[in-house]
C-alpha cells in the first residue's frame, strides 16, 4: 500500500456534504440582522431537549461555560467539594475551581478509563456538594449508580458530556439523568460548531431559568440584574449551524461506531497494545468522540534514542510510537498528556507524582487514532497495517 496521509479529524469531507446547507444557513443569519438570540436559538434549544430527552436546554458559549452555570445555578461555591476525575480535559476541573469550590479526584476504573465509582463513596464528605462524571471519548458513565449515589447521600450531579452528544446509558441519552447536562460544541466534537459553542440540559425549569439569567449577565429581564453572571450566549450563526447538523448526529455516531469496530477488529490480538473494552449495560451506546488504545512497553535501547523531526526527545513508549505513525502519515493525538491533578496550576494542592498510579499511567500510554465519520476503509486499513507492522518490529 503506498505512502498516505490520514488525518485525525477532517472537517473538509463533513463540510463536502453539507456545505451548501450550511452556507445557505449562515447567510439567512446574515442578511436577517439577527445575530444574539432570536429564531435560530429558539429553534436549537427546542431540537436539542428532544433529541436528549429533557424539556429544557439552554445554548452557551462553550462547554467550559456550562459546566460554570452548571455549578452557579445549583449554588455550589467556595469550600464546597465536587468529585470528578483527574483524567479529563482540564475545563472538567476548571469549571469547579473558577466558582470557588474544590475539585476532588477520584482515580479511573482500568476497564473503560471512565471515574471508578466504587471509590466515589469513600471521597464524600460533609462538604461534598456535587458529583461531576466525565462521560469521556463518548463512553457514557453508569448513571444508575452514580444517581443511587447522588441519592442516598443527598447530592447534586452534573454530568460532562462535552465529548458524548449521541450517547446513551441505559436507553436514555447522556444529558438526562443528572440535574444538569453540559456540552461542547467544539468544531471536533461530535456535534460541532464552526467555532466555540455550547449548552446545559435539565429536567428542572427553575434551574434552567437561572442558568439562562447567569449566561447574560444575571438579568432575567432587560437592565435588571439579579445576580453577577457572564456574557455566555450561544450566537445565532452558530445555532444555525447546529440546526443543520443535529439531523445528521445519529448516523455520524452510528458511522463512528462502525469505523470502531473495524479498528477493534483489525488490531486484536497484539502484544502491547491495549484497545478498548467497551462492555456496555443493555440499551447503551458509546459516542465514540475517540478512538483510543494504549501503547505499552513498545521501546527498545535502539527505540529510546529515536528522536523526531524537531530533535526532541521522545519520553516514553507511547510517543516513540507515535512519532512511528507520522512518519508513516498518520496523524494522531494525546487525549490527555498529564493528569488535571498534576496540572501547574493545581500545584497548591499539595498531590504529588504517584499519588493516582492508574490515571497516571494512561496519561502515558493513551494515544487516540484517526477517527471521524468519513475517515475511509483504505485509510483504517492503512492505520492497522502501519500499527501491526510497529507491534511486530519490536524485538
Amino acid at each position: 500500500m503506498n505512502f498516505m496521509n490520514v488525518p485525525p479529524f477532517s472537517l473538509n469531507r463533513q463540510l463536502s456534504h453539507i456545505g451548501d446547507e450550511l452556507e445557505e444557513a449562515i447567510s439567512r443569519v446574515i442578511h436577517s440582522g439577527k445575530y444574539i438570540g432570536g429564531q435560530e436559538i429558539d429553534e436549537f434549544e427546542e431540537a436539542f431537549s428532544r433529541f436528549v430527552g429533557v424539556p429544557y436546554t439552554v445554548g452557551c458559549n462553550s462547554g467550559t461555560d456550562a459546566l460554570i452555570l452548571a455549578l452557579r445555578a445549583l449554588e455550589i461555591g467556595a469550600g464546597d467539594e465536587v468529585i470528578t476525575c483527574s483524567f479529563s480535559f482540564f475545563a472538567t476541573a476548571e469549571a469547579i475551581s473558577s466558582v470557588g469550590a474544590i475539585p476532588v479526584f477520584v482515580e479511573i476504573d482500568r476497564k473503560n478509563y471512565l471515574i471508578d465509582i466504587e471509590k466515589i463513596e469513600k471521597a464524600i464528605t460533609p462538604s461534598t456538594k456535587a458529583i461531576l462524571p466525565v462521560h469521556l471519548f463518548g463512553c457514557p458513565v453508569d448513571m444508575d449508580q452514580i444517581m443511587n449515589l447522588a441519592s442516598k447521600y443527598n447530592l447534586k450531579v452534573i454530568e460532562d458530556c462535552a465529548q458524548a452528544a449521541g450517547a446513551k446509558w441505559n436507553g436514555n441519552s447522556v444529558g438526562s439523568y443528572g440535574d444538569i447536562g453540559c456540552f461542547s460544541f467544539f468544531p471536533t466534537k461530535n456535534l460541532g460548531a464552526a467555532g466555540d459553542g455550547g449548552a446545559v440540559t435539565t429536567k428542572h425549569k427553575a434551574l434552567a431559568s437561572q442558568m439562562r439569567e447567569l449566561s447574560v449577565h444575571g438579568m432575567p429581564e432587560r437592565y435588571l440584574h439579579t445576580n453577577l453572571g457572564y456574557n455566555s450566549r450561544l450566537d445565532a450563526i452558530q445555532a444555525a449551524i447546529l440546526n443543520i447538523k443535529l439531523p445528521y448526529l445519529n448516523k455520524w455516531v452510528g458511522e463512528r461506531a462502525k469505523a470502531s469496530s473495524n479498528y477493534l477488529e483489525a488490531l486484536k490480538g497484539l502484544n502491547d497494545i491495549i484497545l478498548p473494552k467497551i462492555n456496555l449495560a443493555h440499551g447503551s451506546e458509546h459516542g465514540w468522540n475517540q478512538f483510543v488504545i494504549r501503547i505499552k512497553n513498545f521501546s527498545t535501547k535502539e527505540e529510546d534514542k529515536y528522536v523526531d523531526d524537531n530533535k526532541l526527545q521522545c519520553k516514553n513508549s507511547r510517543d516513540i510510537f507515535k512519532q512511528r505513525l507520522e512518519d508513516y502519515g498518520i496523524k494522531t493525538i494525546i487525549y490527555y498528556p498529564i493528569p488535571i491533578h498534576l496540572q501547574p496550576a493545581y500545584i497548591h494542592m499539595g498531590f504529588q507524582k504517584g499519588d493516582m498510579p492508574l490515571t497516571e499511567s494512561l496519561s502515558d500510554e493513551v494515544l487516540s487514532l484517526p477517527l471521524f465519520p468519513e475517515i475511509t476503509s483504505d485509510e483504517q486499513e492503512y492505520v492497522a497495517k502501519k500499527i501491526i507492522s510497529l507491534a511486530k518490529s519490536k524485538t
